[in-house]
């Protein structure tokens, strides 16, 4: 299939991810890829609107390009909270419709807003007269037990009438009851197929395609029917795998090796302990970074024990580097 529009800056992205994708994190992903696009964990309106603004979107310029995106349902709150997230330099506000959480659903957000596409168009409508970066949907391709693909290709009408251009799509259904949010990312079946006919029914609309990547190869697969694919927890927990998407997807710079991030990320540990932070607030998020490595469990171990942690020791890494027999080897 030949894709009409131009190469999406998103051909290759990392999903929001609850407690996962904070600012460590994306900084860290940024150290092993320039081009991929970064997404923020959800962040409420509620959370922007009578909080800690700078706790919430304070990041810094290495991340970039990096999305927000906004868990909400009332249209002004949701502009608001816009135009706050464009003011902070964000590239893009995404609003969360696929999160099948019963805490998300008891705010009237998240997965349940595909059953309001009228109120989801006039959020994108609010929000787009808010600020001049693009604003985007992420979804499900279905809620509970309608699974006809007719319901999604009516969701993404009526939004894209409203003036949305790009749709991630989670190629799953929601499961509201009965399922937890780990089991709604398991057990409801994948179906590809859906997000495809979708970029072929809206030729002129970037579909954005997620759920169950874990390789560069298969993304190159869905790359031939879609603008773009999202990696979700492969790319968390086992973070290389970005390591070849700068010269594979944007013709880029050849991928650094492990120990270069690796040094990378000591230096950012270096001015975040400066900062006062837990060190292990920044490790946590590198704990695959050898994974597949001869010795990774003890790098592993090494780098999640809190009272090391706790006291600051940059030296921390150069014992949990001392597991890894050979850190260039892969093994099975």
């Amino acid at each position: 299939m030949s894709l009409p529009n131009p190469p999406s800056p998103r051909r290759l992205s990392v999903a929001p991810m609850m407690d996962w994708t904070d600012r460590h994190c994306r900084y860290f992903h940024r150290l092993i890829s320039r081009r991929t696009w970064l997404y923020t964990e959800m962040v409420t309106t509620g959370a922007l609107l009578f909080g800690d603004v700078a706790r919430h979107l304070a990041f810094t310029a290495e991340e970039a390009p990096v999305a927000l995106q906004l868990g909400g349902s009332e249209p002004d709150d949701l502009a608001r909270a816009a135009k706050l997230g464009e003011q902070w330099g964000y590239d893009e506000i995404n609003l969360n419709c696929g999160c099948p959480s019963e805490r998300v659903q008891r705010g009237a957000f998240g997965a349940c807003l595909m059953n309001e596409p009228a109120l989801v168009a006039d959020c994108v409508r609010a929000m787009r007269d808010a600020v001049s970066v693009p604003v985007t949907v992420k979804h499900r391709i279905g809620v509970d037990a309608m699974e006809d693909y007719a319901f999604v290709r009516d969701f993404v009408g009526t939004i894209a009438e409203a003036g949305c251009e790009v749709f991630i799509v989670h190629a799953r259904n929601a499961i509201l009851k009965g399922l937890s949010p780990k089991e709604n990312r398991e057990i409801p079946p994948l179906k590809y197929e859906y997000a495809y006919r979708l970029k072929r029914d809206f030729p002129a609309l970037e579909i954005i395609i997620n759920g169950g990547i874990k390789t560069l190869d298969e993304a190159q697969l869905h790359l031939e029917h879609v603008d773009g694919v999202m990696l979700g927890r492969e790319a968390y927990h086992n973070p290389f795998v970005l390591a070849d998407v700068d010269a594979r997807f944007y013709g880029g710079e050849a991928a650094k090796t492990r120990e270069e991030v690796e040094a990378a990320l000591i230096d950012y540990c270096a001015a975040e302990l400066a900062r006062g932070t837990f060190l292990g607030a920044v490790t946590r998020h590198a704990l695959g970074l050898y994974r597949g490595v001869a010795g990774a469990r003890g790098w592993r171990r090494v780098l999640s024990d809190n009272k090391r942690l706790a006291k600051g020791e940059l030296s921390i890494f150069d014992e949990a580097r001392s597991y890894l027999r050979e850190p260039s080897e892969i093994i099975d």
